[in-house]
């Protein structure tokens, strides 16, 4: 499932808008059609889908409904058409909020990271017998709670948050130690190894915690 379904029929707008997404660490899918977005949406599903209104074919409104019959999957319309009245038909539909072209990309990136603090910030992440309480900063594993220093959990709480993504090492480094810390980059593949022996199976074949290559790791 990707984070963020885009669709739209401007080549040019839809990939400027995934380039920033991208940069945020969000997956991303686009579709230049109301009809093929439902195509990857019934396939895939999305946890948030930003919509245009002018599509060929079936427009945004059709798109809007027939998602918002399947599902409570938050959305995003942005659409040059500005009258009352279209505003008011894309939120009696059941979209979440509604945005004028054009736009700025920093209230747009605002508003995206709001419905996804609201909507998916839990405080339990779970993978199988991995429980993580972000609240109470604790880690289990089929019951057995798991000891770890803070770095070590804040890095266990960002992978997973991220789960599927890989992310990069120094975009990981500025997360968790931040960019006036005295520490080396090299504490992030200590703060790894330590994870992997904590709650891999096996930690010299790690199945969750993956190396990418040249990019940093990533959750699976």
């Amino acid at each position: 499932m990707a984070d963020i379904l885009i669709v739209e029929d401007n080549r040019e707008l839809s990939g400027l808008l995934c380039d920033f997404l991208r940069g945020e660490h969000y997956s991303v899918v686009v579709a230049q059609s109301g009809e093929h977005a439902l195509a990857i949406y019934g396939e895939e599903g999305a946890k948030l889908v930003i919509l245009d209104i002018m599509l060929p074919g079936m427009d945004g409104f059709a798109v809007c409904r027939k998602i918002r019959e399947e599902g409570n999957t938050p959305i995003l319309i942005v659409s040059a058409k500005t009258a009352k009245e279209d505003k008011l038909n894309g939120l009696v539909l059941g979209a979440d909020d509604y945005i004028e072209k054009p736009y700025d990309i920093d209230i747009m990136l605002a508003k995206i990271d709001g419905i996804f603090k609201r909507r998916y910030a839990l405080d339990t992440l779970i993978d199988g017998e991995l429980l993580v309480n972000r609240a109470a900063r604790t880690v289990t594993k089929g019951g057995r709670v798991i000891e770890m220093r803070a770095k070590e959990f804040e890095l266990l709480v960002l992978l997973m948050e991220h789960r599927g993504r890989a992310l990069g090492k120094e975009y990981i480094f500025q997360r968790i130690w931040g960019s006036g810390s005295f520490s080396e980059p090299q504490t992030l593949t200590v703060h790894i190894k330590w994870l992997r022996e904590k709650i891999e199976e096996d930690p010299k074949h790690p199945q969750k915690i993956l190396t990418v290559w040249g990019v940093g790791y990533r959750y699976l």
